[in-house]
């Protein structure tokens, strides 16, 4: 369900508003208010356009015509507004934890308030400029040969900086009851391979911005020529560039899956000892490593041998120096912002300091404030709520897989097995991480991320050789947002997005259906999507599919993915439906999930007409809500090159065409701008 970035948000959930209404025939109903409201802003409707035309701007257009969007951001929406009644919730525990007189050292106050209180010392931070990362430049300056490389990348990954190869430890995909250590290209500064060879005017105004910013922070530095090192850094970065692979072929998750033992994957990169490189990581309890590119993991290991030994340690001093820059002087911020925020995200202001301060701790110890949110704001009785309305959508879904007409018992035995070991997690993770190793130092900014890095890092590699831990979450409570973990066969739902829009506590069952419940069917579907689907029921990557049920799977999907790759967002530029058809499919299958359960929890009855809309009617505008959004040019574009997700007017037109029953409920008829024929609409589940 992410939306770039990270479709993550924060927000704070008021009294009362977490209470699920609906239900299905043969469960438990929630309460709903005995005159239930539209729970649609009417006033974002542009009534000059058309349901039948354009639905979208139906439901959205006054808000999209009127509303400016901020200096600050790149993008703004449904999701940002709940972010920012999150970011309001959070800095006040946050500024209560950092005033709190007396906190026990060690205790989760006095690490969170001393971070943040670091983070809006700005004086000191001046004051200090780059010398809290001297020792780690000289660290780099002082490497006499190629052969550091292995240790001194492993030590650079524990702190976070950015090298050509990214290690992390994960479920193995082959052997989901196993951890192991994955290997995947990485050493890019630009958002994406193609911005370092797409010869469109704005790629190239990217690419010179990007070798000035390389220029500035070397040359704030002490780099000598910081403008030859940072043509020579760039050079670098295009070779890595036109050897990654680009991000379709890296959803294929067969082609991604490349079992190595360490001295099979030396035998990769002569000039790169990884059984060397595997230990000082503190990985060597790995069983294997699995490398997603190969072919980019060799051509990197000659990158290292041709590049002379100067140029990468002006490549990996300018690494270090861009992973710290946000938490250094005005000048490295600045510098960060020019490039980052207003040339690739067409921002003109940067965020106040104290929302950079709020993003620096839920980045370091994200669950720490968590665990302080769900405290002060969560309402226990909004799980079991959650919980009833998952079990309605989920009955819907097999309901859906016992329907399909394109589908064999045998396959349709498995999906059923699938969905019936799918895993649900609600709110808040049980038990809370633990973070009593992680220190906290007082007036220390640098230093906490640092170690906060180092803590991160290290708890993952302390998962090797132990059991998958299934009770550890992705995402952090206050995070309005969803995902589907297809190694766990795991659906996750934080507390943040039990809100309006989402789930309205005063409104209809029509409009929460079409907004959580479809999130919930979402999820669910990414079970069933082009890549989940090669998951069996305990999280392998193992084909359960009859070959006939797969072309027709495949058949279906290939069709969606046409529809997709016909929009255009940007003149010049359209939706990449392969890149994004994971997501496509979650919203097509997810929404026609959610209205099977919406219709089943009405026991054969017709919905009451509220404010002159049918229920039905209500459903659809509930979907369309809750995807409102405006971009920047620039962060279009970004994401039309690097998001799996469609932009947000394609998540509501694009899914729309496609459901019958929103064309009776509007009237949709040929020659209207949202009819397709019914043979080229798709269904899949």
């Amino acid at each position: 369900m992410k939306e770039k970035p990270s479709f993550v948000a924060r927000l704070s959930l008021a009294a009362g508003a977490c209470l699920l209404a609906g239900g299905l025939a043969g469960a438990a109903r929630a309460q709903t208010p005995a005159q239930p409201t539209l729970g649609i802003d009417v006033r974002n409707f542009d009534r000059s356009v058309r349901p039948q035309d354009d639905f979208f701007r139906y439901v959205n257009g006054t808000w999209l015509k009127t509303y400016r969007l901020p200096e600050d951001r790149t993008n703004y929406g449904t999701f940002t507004e709940l972010a920012d009644r999150s970011d309001l919730a959070l800095r006040r525990l946050i500024e209560q934890a950092a005033a709190t007189p007396g906190k026990q050292p060690g205790s989760d106050l006095q690490k969170v308030g001393d971070f943040y209180a670091a983070f809006l010392d700005s004086a000191r931070v001046e004051r200090l400029g780059v010398a809290p990362l001297r020792g780690e430049m000289a660290r780099i300056a002082g490497a006499r040969g190629k052969a550091e490389f292995p240790a001194l990348f492993a030590h650079l990954a524990r702190m976070g900086v950015q090298t050509p190869f990214s290690a992390s430890v994960a479920q193995d995909d082959r052997k989901a009851d196993e951890y192991v250590v994955t290997v995947y290209q990485s050493g890019l500064g630009l958002p994406d391979r193609d911005y370092y060879s797409n010869p469109g005017p704005r790629f190239v105004e990217a690419r010179a911005a990007y070798a000035r910013y390389v220029e500035t922070l070397l040359r704030m530095a002490g780099t000598p020529d910081a403008a030859g090192a940072a043509r020579s850094v760039v050079a670098l970065e295009d070779s890595l560039a036109r050897a990654q692979w680009d991000r379709t072929r890296n959803r294929d998750p067969n082609a991604v899956y490349n079992r190595f033992t360490v001295a099979g994957l030396d035998s990769l990169t002569p000039s790169f000892a990884w059984s060397r490189f595997i230990p000082a990581a503190g990985l060597e309890r790995t069983p294997a490593v699995v490398v997603r590119q190969p072919s980019y993991v060799q051509a990197a290991g000659r990158a290292i041998e041709r590049v002379p030994l100067p140029v990468w340690k002006q490549y990996l001093t300018f690494k270090l120096l861009d992973a710290y820059a946000g938490y250094l002087g005005r000048d490295w911020v600045d510098a960060q912002f020019a490039f980052e925020g207003r040339t690739l995200g067409g921002l003109e202001q940067m965020l106040p300091r104290w929302k950079r301060g709020l993003d620096a701790v839920e980045g370091s110890m994200g669950m720490l404030a968590g665990r302080l949110y769900v405290e002060q704001t969560f309402q226990p009785e909004a799980k079991a709520r959650m919980q009833r309305l998952v079990a309605n959508v989920m009955d819907a879904f097999r309901v859906g897989i016992d329907s399909l007409e394109w589908m064999s018992p045998a396959t349709r035995e498995q999906a059923r097995a699938k969905l019936a070991h799918l895993n649900v997690k609600i709110a808040y993770p049980d038990p809370w991480p633990d973070y009593s190793g992680l220190e906290v130092r007082a007036g220390d900014l640098v230093g906490n991320v640092m170690r906060a890095r180092e803590f991160a890092y290290q708890r993952e590699a302390n998962k090797l050789g132990k059991p998958i831990d299934r009770t550890e979450w992705g995402m952090t409570p206050q995070t309005v947002n969803a995902y589907y973990n297809a190694s766990m066969n795991e659906i996750v739902f934080p507390a943040a997005i039990l809100l309006p829009p989402f789930f309205d506590p005063a409104a209809d069952d029509a409009t929460n259906y079409g907004a959580i419940g479809a999130v919930i069917g979402h999820e669910t579907s990414h079970a069933f999507d082009d890549q989940g689907s090669q998951y069996d029921p305990v999280g392998n990557l193992r084909n359960w599919w009859t070959p006939e049920d797969a072309a027709a799977f495949k058949a279906r999907t290939d069709r969606l993915a046409e529809q997709y790759s016909a929009f255009s967002p940007l003149e010049g530029m359209n939706i990449n439906g392969r890149l994004t058809l994971g997501e496509n499919i979650g919203d097509v299958s997810g929404l026609a999930v959610a209205y099977r359960a919406y219709r089943r929890s009405l026991n054969g009855r017709e919905a009451p007409v509220i404010d002159g809309f049918t229920g039905d009617q209500r459903f659809f505008m509930g979907w369309a809500q809750v995807w409102r959004r405006m971009y920047r040019e620039a962060n279009l574009r970004e994401r039309l090159l690097t998001d799996p997700h469609s932009p947000s007017e394609f998540r509501v037109n694009g899914v729309l065409r496609n459901m019958p029953q929103f064309y009776a409920a509007f009237d949709v008829k040929p020659g209207d701008r949202m009819y397709l024929p019914p043979e080229q609409r798709v269904k899949i589940w």
